[in-house]
């Protein structure tokens, strides 16, 4: 009689735990399928801004300026870029080649905008480091002045979490200007690249 009784308790119990069919944790209703569809296509599909991407997209010609001493002369070298839009329009892709210190190097940046945190993002690579530099930012009202920050270490001075600012510049749809600026040094212009379409 005793472990009837127990038995049936116990049976209570765990009925009483378990959550009824269509429940989650923490939640009464579940979202609508639909509803969610919709917003994960709107998140999802290239707008204004991506259209200010896509306004660079093409073959450049590339003069590079490096300061070394923010007070001092720029080096200056010549290069050359690619963009074109990949994953239908959501990211751009540059790859660019040029010089440093003498030596050439290639690079690439995945460049995109997104919807949900409405913000620009950039990530940069190139064979001269292991290190890539992710940068996040937001454009003035006509999205064709994008301000990104990020972090970056320097292998010289071994500084590390070094905050860079970039400046992109649309001017016209045949030429925009990359600018770059040093947290460490007071925001001093450490290096300007000029795109002139070729």
């Amino acid at each position: 009689m005793k472990t009837d009784v127990y038995e049936e308790q116990e049976e209570n119990t765990t009925t009483m735990e378990r959550p009824r069919s269509g429940e989650q944790a923490g939640q009464a209703n579940p979202p609508d399928h639909a509803e969610m569809m919709k917003k994960m296509e709107a998140a999802g599909r290239p707008g204004p801004a991506h259209e200010t991407l896509k306004a660079m997209t093409g073959n450049w010609k590339a003069e590079v300026k490096c300061w070394m001493d923010p007070k001092g002369s720029p080096e200056i070298s010549q290069g050359t870029a690619s963009i074109k839009p990949i994953l239908n329009g959501r990211f751009f892709e540059e790859e660019f080649h040029g010089q440093m210190m003498g030596k050439p190097f290639a690079g690439r940046t995945l460049l995109g905008y997104d919807n949900t945190k409405q913000t620009f993002n950039s990530v940069w690579v190139c064979d001269t480091q292991t290190s890539m530099f992710v940068s996040e930012g937001k454009a003035d009202s006509t999205n064709k002045v994008i301000t990104l920050e990020g972090k970056a270490s320097c292998p010289v001075t071994e500084k590390k979490d070094i905050l860079m600012k970039t400046v992109l510049r649309v001017i016209n749809p045949n030429k925009h200007v990359l600018e770059m600026f040093d947290g460490s040094q007071g925001n001093a212009k450490t290096m300007e690249i000029t795109y002139t379409r070729s």
